[in-house]
């Protein structure tokens, strides 16, 4: 069998991820081997599994080896026999980029269980589509540095004062405080999101249109070397 253990649809996709992760954006990928960015998008996001006759033409767009996609790998690179499971108590979450938080075709599309650039191990009881960030930029500081860790679940709902990720129309994610300001005059939700550092602005979705991704459940800072 193929999957050695593992769902055969996490290996290839875990596959199609790695070669997107050396594009700029998933359309620029799309673009570069002739495929149609909506149909990737479905696939990364969970909506459709990534089937044999679909593995092995995206294996021939990419000029990739047959059943080359079918092949587990570890975290570094090297292929696996797909039995390096976490300890009993912990699951793993996968760390993606900014840019691909922002790839959600609604705002309460999940990100594809398995896939990312690496994982870290929590004991949080989570959604099955949780991730992982690390944050970018001065916008959250003091109480978030670059370079920190966030755990994002997109099964939860927010509540005032909690911390998201949202993404705008641009299909760009951004990490904020959450508040909800009431409805506007067709009845629908406004909501800010606040940066900590008073030096970067607020967004509101009554003037940029935003979606919520997903709430922050697990902070952390990692000490940095002397």
């Amino acid at each position: 069998m193929h999957n050695r253990g593992m769902d055969i649809n996490i290996i290839r996709l875990d596959a199609l991820r790695r070669e997107i992760r050396n594009f700029p954006t998933l359309v620029a990928f799309a673009r570069k081997y002739g495929l149609d960015s909506t149909y990737l998008s479905q696939l990364l996001n969970g909506h459709r599994n990534l089937g044999e006759k679909a593995a092995r033409n995206l294996e021939t767009k990419l000029g990739w080896p047959p059943r080359s996609m079918d092949r587990p790998v570890d975290e570094s690179g090297e292929e696996t026999d797909g039995h390096d499971r976490p300890p009993p108590g912990l699951r793993r979450v996968p760390r993606i980029s900014f840019v691909q938080a922002g790839v959600w075709t609604e705002a309460v599309d999940p990100y594809a269980h398995g896939a990312g650039d690496d994982y870290l191990l929590t004991q949080l009881d989570l959604g099955p589509h949780a991730f992982a960030l690390t944050v970018r930029g001065e916008s959250m500081e003091p109480e978030f540095k670059e370079g920190d860790s966030i755990i994002i679940d997109p099964d939860v709902k927010p509540a005032p004062g909690d911390f998201v990720v949202a993404k705008n129309e641009q299909e760009e994610a951004t990490f904020k405080k959450y508040r909800p300001r009431g409805v506007n005059e067709q009845g629908e939700q406004v909501i800010e999101l606040v940066p900590l550092n008073d030096d970067f602005p607020s967004l509101r979705s009554d003037y940029t249109p935003l979606h919520i991704i997903g709430t922050m459940m697990e902070h952390r800072r990692y000490r940095k070397p002397r």
